[in-house]
């Protein structure tokens, strides 16, 4: 099964509920992926917030152009998860 953001909300700063289409939600601190010349304007909590879903990519997305992968999403929703360890390793983001 592929991963998808069905759903995702702007809570505060950079934290977003968001709902994935395997059923979870969660909640997923991004300030850590605000690096490089297309994450760099949404530092700006105001343009952060104007996420949206978008249908066709099924991740978010902002104005600017800026996405994130769903299985990035979903690393930082469950991290602190042991029994999710194996996948997000398989992902790359845990050695």
């Amino acid at each position: 099964m592929f991963l998808h953001v069905i759903k995702a909300k702007h809570l505060h700063d950079y934290v977003v509920e968001v709902t994935f289409n395997n059923g979870r939600k969660g909640r997923a601190d991004l300030s850590d992926a605000l690096k490089g010349s297309v994450f760099e304007p949404l530092k700006d909590v105001n343009k952060f917030s104007r996420l949206r879903v978008d249908a066709e990519l099924e991740t978010i997305t902002w104005e600017n152009g800026a996405d994130l992968a769903p299985e990035f999403i979903y690393f930082q929703a469950f991290k602190t998860e042991s029994a999710l360890e194996p996948q997000f390793r398989a992902w790359g983001y845990i050695a």
